[in-house]
């Protein structure tokens, strides 16, 4: 008797080839991210800072005077290990802590001088990298490519934290930006 299967043709074909992880979309999305980050975070490691570091940097250099939470949240990280990195970064004059006018049990992460030029140096050589790995390909499907990665993004956190478990009370971590 015959099992039915949720695989698609390909999924199966590549299967039975022994290729799945070939054209599996998450390990796929995986590769691609670690081969054309590894140029980049040597840059980042080139001018003295740590890949985490650099995240900070750019999530503050768009919306400066982040609070922690909403920080560790960006930058996909454990709130106590970014405290330490941030602590770090304000001795080295990078960032500052100030409380939170509204609420002074809150810490707000701002930018420092020096943290908006190196910031700003380092955003620059960002948007240089991205423009030299999309140029591998046709600009009209570097172009999509953006497009359907937001759209993808977009849509899986809008459909929550229970996405995309389909176990019954298994909460699957929702997605958060990369840098």
């Amino acid at each position: 008797m015959a099992h039915k299967t949720d695989l698609s043709d390909a999924e199966a074909e590549a299967l039975r080839e022994g290729r799945f992880l070939d054209d599996y979309l998450l390990f796929l999305l995986a590769s691609v991210s670690a081969a054309a980050s590894e140029g980049f975070h040597a840059i980042v490691r080139d001018r003295g800072l740590k890949v985490p570091e650099w995240r900070v940097l750019a999530s503050l250099y768009d919306s400066d005077g982040q609070m922690i939470t909403r920080l560790a949240a960006l930058v996909m990280m454990e709130q106590s290990r970014l405290t330490r990195i941030v602590e770090r970064m304000d001795e080295r004059g990078l960032v500052t802590r100030r409380d939170d006018k509204a609420d002074r049990r809150r810490v707000r992460v701002y930018l420092t001088a020096k943290g908006k030029a190196v910031a700003h140096e380092m955003v620059a050589e960002a948007r240089d990298h991205e423009a030299r790995l999309l140029s591998l390909l046709p600009a009209g499907q570097a172009r999509q490519l953006k497009s359907l990665l937001l759209k993808l993004h977009g849509r899986i956190g809008a459909v929550g934290p229970e996405w995309p478990s389909e176990k019954p009370g298994v909460k699957a971590q929702s997605p958060r930006r990369v840098v």
